[in-house]
């Protein structure tokens, strides 16, 4: 028996990426060896075991085969004969098809220590195409990998179209998407997960209402790059360097996504566009499985964001109203989130990306200072009971506005 760390661990370690998770592979075992050694078995389609005291994964070697369709749609084969080429032949990436002894030797069959010199995304054999959740993944290391200049390998890329061509992603399990998805918002550049699915026709298949946005235009006065969708990717870069938020830069993606029902006689204008694009973000987020936080900002994000840009100019009154529309009371992280939305959106434009933004402090300001208000005091030196307390705090927090305002003109 034969023990190798693959995989991430030793990618990330080649281009000084801290790692975080090792996974081994065990050559010339099986399942009642790895039990006898005290491994406990946890994996359900084919045999992963986790180590007795460090509790990192342990595979068997084994070969698979395409037998169905979608991401489960495999048979494998887990023996003591398989070998460790066989194995690393069947993962997805080259730069993922890398082994490494006790030792420190490295055995490479593949060329990934090259293609990670070289900066190459590159599929490992033809049955890269068997598995349409690589059509993700590969999405979603363009994205993690862009601030080290990795590309995808034309052939590779090729291959990606012919999968989304192909329509084997629809079989694609939602939980499996946004998982996907989710990782490559954590990225720097998630931007570029949904430009690569966009470029190997799979965005309109897992995103349609996002690739739905590409080709609608916008005031060239307001939007120089005129192109929604282009917009929607600029927003989502300037969001990403603003915070690490993962449900900041998703709402961020969706905050226009309304402007893909705007009848065409209406082009380049989308008056309601926040409004109209509410039931597509709760289709989405609901047809996804992604979690009611993150749906709930989208939306908020996609009604308010634009009434940010204008907050010098609004009513004391609608000003209040913004704040309880999005339950800054309760929930006042929501504040800095919709102002990083707002600010993205400003900048996501082409020419438009360095300029000053301060609406978005100014909102923030606000609330901190109508957030002084003493609730407790009101409770409890005041005879009023029910809806009349709650009008007094509204009154009161209104008379903080007007004189904040008062303070800035």
């Amino acid at each position: 028996m034969k023990i190798y760390l693959v995989g991430g661990a030793i990618r990330d370690n080649l281009l000084n990426i801290k790692v975080t998770d090792k996974d081994w592979v065990v050559v010339g075992s099986n399942i009642n060896s790895m039990l006898k050694l005290g491994f406990n078995l946890v994996g359900k389609d084919f045999p992963v075991f986790l180590h007795p005291k460090t509790h990192e994964e342990y595979s068997l070697a084994r070969t698979e085969y395409k037998s169905g369709h979608g991401y489960k749609g495999f048979k494998y084969c887990a023996s003591s004969t398989i070998s460790l080429k066989e194995d690393l032949l069947r993962r997805d990436l080259t730069i993922n098809a890398i082994a490494q002894d006790k030792l420190g030797n490295f055995y490479d069959p593949y060329n990934g220590i090259k293609d990670i010199k070289n900066r190459l995304l590159k599929h490992v054999s033809s049955s890269f195409k068997d598995d349409p959740l690589r059509v993700l993944r590969v999405a979603r290391f363009a994205a993690k990998l862009k601030y080290l200049n990795f590309r995808i390998h034309e052939n590779t890329l090729e291959l990606m179209k012919i999968m989304s061509d192909s329509g084997e992603l629809s079989y694609l399990k939602p939980e499996r998407i946004w998982k996907e998805t989710y990782n490559a918002l954590q990225s720097t550049n998630p931007q570029v997960f949904f430009q690569v699915l966009k470029k190997c026709n799979a965005l309109s298949i897992i995103f349609p209402e996002i690739n739905k946005l590409y080709g609608i235009p916008a005031p060239s006065k307001w939007h120089p790059e005129i192109d929604t969708g282009i917009h929607t990717m600029l927003t989502l870069k300037i969001i990403s360097k603003l915070t690490k938020n993962v449900p900041t830069r998703f709402a961020a993606l969706c905050h226009d996504i309304g402007k893909g029902l705007t009848p065409q006689k209406l082009w380049p204008r989308h008056p309601g566009h926040g409004n109209a694009g509410i039931p597509l973000i709760k289709g989405l987020c609901n047809k996804l499985k992604i979690p009611n936080n993150i749906k709930h900002l989208s939306i908020i994000a996609a009604s308010i964001h634009d009434i940010i840009h204008d907050i010098y100019n609004q009513k004391p009154k609608d000003i209040l109203n913004i704040y309880n529309i999005i339950d800054a009371w309760r929930k006042p992280e929501r504040v800095k989130q919709i102002a990083l939305i707002s600010e993205a959106d400003a900048r996501g434009r082409l020419t438009l990306e360095y300029i000053k933004y301060k609406q978005g402090k100014y909102f923030i300001n606000m609330y901190k200072y109508i957030s002084k208000l003493n609730i407790k005091s009101i409770i409890n030196n005041s005879n009023l009971k029910g809806d009349f307390i709650s009008k007094k705090i509204q009154d009161e927090r209104l008379k903080l506005i007007k004189y904040f305002l008062k303070l800035k003109n």
